[in-house]
């Protein structure tokens, strides 16, 4: 006789685990301990669920990298006695948590899927039961005694993606994640379909290793425009700034003003780690396809590929959190490490 799966539920907080208190209006926390009285259709799933839950739970947009060390220690304590992890969240900022915790759970062999709701479990409409119960499905999903997913998965409105693939599109809409340059990895109809050429293969025999530094000296800037010169110099000149994510135009381009490359440079000589990633939701980064982005090739900026800017930013905190040495940073960062370049 094969021994129940074990599902743990960890809730960080969010519009999933509200409740509406009908006789006066407010939202409050829901009692995940009594999830299947409360959800009966879990009682369906051939697993056992637990839970966890943040002793204060928080709203999505307080979420910082200490929480996601939380995350990943609740997970590396639960490891060998759970088959899969579901982590329950706002949606708000999923894409940063789910592709940070990617690359934290190294040698990952169990799923851990992220998911959430646009609509608190309780209300009449809601989208939180469905993102609930099958992602707690695609967690217990095994095949010859191993998990399918072994990966750090995001699942949203009937699709599931790998997580450092998506980026929220929308904030009224149920579909309110996309991953649009890597395919599903499984989509729920009236049956579940799993996409497996596309699923991450694990290395047997090693072990997990959970990384829990984080660098958080890097930044983000976005180009548009008409930017000034004083406001590039003003984040290149960021005290104790490691890395940045400069976001440009389609395929990696940027305009070709004699300040702006001799100031990326100077920064770069300098030690700064500079990655080109495009502004569009869609489509990688091909530097030297426009002369615009010739020049920044040629000056040596990171080339960021397919990544989504989420990917970017948590895998530049948590390279730099690693200590990988200078020399070697540039071809790391330009490595597939966890599914998230193509």
């Amino acid at each position: 006789m094969s021994k129940k799966i074990n599902i743990l539920l960890i809730y960080t907080g969010g519009t999933i685990g509200m409740v509406k208190d009908y006789p006066s209006g407010t939202l409050r926390a829901f009692d995940f301990n009594k999830l299947v009285s409360n959800i009966p259709e879990l009682s369906q799933l051939d697993c056992e669920i637990q839970s966890v839950s943040f002793k204060d739970p928080i709203d999505s947009s307080n979420m910082n990298p200490s929480h996601w060390v939380a995350i990943a220690t609740i997970i590396e304590k639960h490891y060998d006695s759970h088959d899969g992890f579901v982590v329950l969240q706002g949606s708000d900022t999923m894409s940063y948590s789910s592709s940070a915790l990617s690359f934290m759970l190294e040698n990952l062999s169990k799923p851990v899927i992220f998911t959430g709701s646009q609509l608190p479990i309780g209300d009449l409409r809601t989208d939180a039961k469905e993102n609930l119960i099958t992602s707690i499905q695609i967690a217990a999903l095994r095949e010859n005694n191993q998990a399918v997913i072994k990966e750090v998965c995001l699942y949203f409105e009937y699709k599931l993606y790998r997580a450092n693939r998506t980026t929220k599109i929308n904030a009224e809409h149920f579909q309110a994640f996309a991953s649009l340059n890597f395919p599903a990895l499984a989509e729920s109809g009236v049956h579940l379909k799993i996409n497996r050429n596309y699923l991450l293969k694990h290395q047997k025999n090693k072990k997990l290793k959970v990384h829990k530094t984080m660098d958080t000296n890097v930044a983000i800037f976005k180009l548009f425009p008409g930017f000034s010169r004083e406001l590039l110099q003003g984040i290149l000149n960021i005290p104790n700034l490691k890395a940045l994510v400069f976001e440009t135009y389609g395929a990696g381009n940027a305009p070709v003003d004699e300040w702006l490359l001799s100031d990326l440079q100077e920064a770069i000589k300098k030690g700064l780690h500079i990655v080109n990633v495009t502004q569009c939701s869609g489509g990688s980064v091909i530097m030297g396809r426009y002369s615009t982005s010739e020049e920044l090739r040629k000056i040596h900026l990171i080339d960021g590929g397919d990544i989504t800017s989420e990917a970017a930013i948590t895998k530049l905190m948590y390279l730099l959190g690693s200590g990988v040495s200078h020399k070697s940073f540039r071809t790391i960062f330009e490595t597939s490490l966890r599914g998230e370049l193509s």
